[in-house]
């Protein structure tokens, strides 16, 4: 199926990942170096970052765009990716106990902190859903009866969209280690950018402030954090900000859903600004989201009032950028 990635170990396949065939664009900015990187993040889920994403996509007009939300993948719903590869994601280890070798002395079961052994007949056998893989009872087994095979977490894809090649993921139910798959799909996408020239590199960050978000903008060239006028929403965008500013990444905010609470959107820029964010912009309530999503297009790319507001946001990012020597074609 491809190249494969494993937590323990690299498997062959992964050691060269070969350009995308058939998705060649034009070098936009007639050199090769390092593309800039955008990541949209917020404080929870639901706030419009993947709305926003793929607008901006639409308005840059070729660019590399990158869907590190993996836990819940759902920028393809906007952009329509056609897959070009598919690769599978190994990360970590599943322990399974052969059950003809085990003589059923419970060693496993009785060290196992996370409670994933359970006695079944004669023998034990592991929950899959509940092991961490942590190879405790691996160690443990005096029969050495469990086997330690490196585990399916996942999916990662290179496919074509009508803004450009778009690097995504899809994360396996209960799989973990998502801050490494993140990875993987930024690690692709700048090698595709830099193999076709391409400047900029827009990623759909996750929610939070956790792993994934932390492997999502570590080494990115700036940060928008999108928001929503509630306590929370300026308690989560405090937490985003501090994230950013501990990475020394530039960040810069925008409010959606502002006429909601009016006096909250100014609370909270006012927040941004004391914790030296950049104000982008306000966006108010407007059920096109909603429909340009079913549509399966961007909120730019239907004749609204929101169209315009989003281009002025863009246009400030590019000029926010440009303030800290962060420009792209």
């Amino acid at each position: 199926m491809g190249n494969v990635i494993s937590g323990g170990r690299e498997l062959p396949a992964v050691e060269e990942m070969n350009p995308v065939e058939g998705a060649e664009m034009e070098n936009v900015d007639g050199k090769k170096g390092k593309p800039v990187e955008i990541v949209i993040i917020s404080g929870k889920g639901g706030t419009g970052k993947t709305s926003l994403t793929a607008a901006f996509a639409v308005l840059n007009k070729g660019c590399i765009v990158a869907d590190c939300d993996v836990d819940a993948a759902d920028l393809h719903l906007l952009l329509k990716p056609e897959i070009i590869e598919e690769h599978e994601f190994w990360s970590g280890h599943n322990a399974i106990i052969r059950a003809e070798d085990c003589t059923g002395c419970g060693i496993c079961a009785e060290h196992c902190r996370f409670e994933a052994i359970k006695e079944n007949g004669s023998a034990y056998e592991i929950d899959e859903l509940s092991c961490e893989g942590c190879g405790l009872c691996v160690r443990l087994c005096p029969e050495k009866a469990i086997d330690f095979p490196p585990r399916l977490c996942g999916k990662w894809m290179v496919s074509r969209t009508r803004t450009g090649p778009m690097i995504h993921a899809q994360l396996g139910i209960a799989a973990e280690n998502s801050g490494r798959l993140v990875a993987v799909v930024r690690k692709r996408a700048k090698e595709e950018a830099e193999s076709k020239g391409i400047s900029l590199i827009l990623i759909d960050g996750p929610p939070g402030i956790g792993c994934p978000v932390i492997s999502s903008i570590t080494g990115a060239d700036m940060v928008v954090v999108v928001v929503e006028p509630t306590v929370s929403g300026e308690h989560d965008m405090k937490r985003a900000l501090e994230l950013a500013k501990h990475f020394n990444i530039p960040a810069g905010v925008c409010i959606n859903k502002w006429d909601i609470n009016g006096a909250a959107a100014e609370r909270i820029e006012k927040r941004a600004e004391e914790l030296g964010a950049c104000v982008l912009g306000r966006i108010p309530y407007d059920p096109v989201f909603v429909k340009t999503q079913l549509d399966e297009i961007t909120v730019v790319e239907a004749n609204t009032r929101i169209k315009d507001i989003v281009e002025n946001i863009w246009k400030e990012i590019r000029e926010f950028g440009g303030k800290h020597g962060i420009s792209w074609s």
